[in-house]
């Protein structure tokens, strides 16, 4: 690599670390702002241990990512509010009564409309909205291209709620996913990743403390400004197999407890107790 091409690299870095940072004191100032001066038991939850934990973390989460995200433009921002407002109106007046993809399309076939479809179908709108203004511009992508796409945001959204039943969990997820994107830092889609793991590092503390939790708005806003990033670097292929792999596992998380297979995987029990105090 040239000299030049050095430095311009070392610039690209120092410019991804400091949007990193930024989108981390967004989060942890908006969440020390809001839990401090919103009372509302609608943003109050019983975690899975029997504790109270405050949704609140979730609009945190939104704030940062949507602040480094529009270092990218308004595709990620997009995603985010998008994905983090229909996650809230699930969060602020969602039925419990339906669970999973399973449990609204089957309370739909009976008639019923559910908050948690009105969020599917929300989140997957605003994705496709996402994947339109990403795609401005590409020769190398299509119509069928941007909706795969949209889907990809909407799934990966998904995805990420799915696994925001421990403290930490999803937000290790986000800066797990983030980091193949953050390898290559000049490619497209490393600004997304870098706003999404920086807003996750920003709340991890209260969060692994069992304290706080993304709930729908900041789990589903997490997932979407992934799904964002992946869609930017990929053509054709690369979506359909990305949201492929997401469609099965969220079919399987119908049947199968990732909450039992993480505890019974060496590794991945390990990781997943990391930074949670002892009980």
């Amino acid at each position: 690599m040239s000299r030049n091409g050095s430095a311009a690299r070392a610039r690209t870095i120092g410019r991804s670390a400091a949007l990193a940072l930024g989108s981390a004191v967004v989060a942890h100032a908006a969440h020390r702002l809001l839990t401090a001066t919103v009372r509302s038991s609608r943003w109050q939850r019983t975690n899975h241990a029997g504790d109270p934990v405050t949704l609140l973390e979730g609009p945190a989460y939104v704030a940062g990512a949507a602040v480094g995200a529009g270092a990218a433009g308004p595709a990620g921002v997009a995603a985010v509010i998008g994905a983090g407002a229909f996650g809230a109106l699930d969060d602020l007046v969602g039925d419990s009564g339906s669970k999973g993809l399973k449990g609204h399309l089957g309370a739909a076939a009976r008639g019923e409309l559910t908050t948690g479809l009105v969020k599917v179908l929300g989140i997957g709108a605003t994705g496709v909205v996402a994947a339109a203004i990403a795609d401005r511009g590409r020769a190398d992508v299509g119509r069928v291209d941007t909706l795969v796409g949209g889907a990809v945001v909407a799934a990966a959204a998904n995805m990420a709620n799915l696994l925001d039943l421990r403290p930490g969990r999803a937000l290790k997820a986000t800066l797990l996913a983030a980091v193949p994107l953050l390898l290559a830092p000049t490619r497209p889609g490393a600004v997304d990743a870098v706003a999404a793991a920086g807003a996750a590092l920003g709340v991890l503390r209260p969060d692994l403390a069992g304290t706080a939790m993304l709930g729908d708005t900041g789990a589903n806003a997490a997932g979407a400004l992934l799904g964002t990033a992946l869609l930017r670097r990929s053509g054709r292929r690369g979506r359909f197999a990305t949201l492929a792999g997401l469609a099965v596992l969220t079919v399987v998380s119908e049947r199968v407890s990732f909450t039992r297979v993480i505890e019974a995987t060496p590794g991945l029990r390990e990781l997943d107790a990391w930074g949670r105090p002892s009980r």
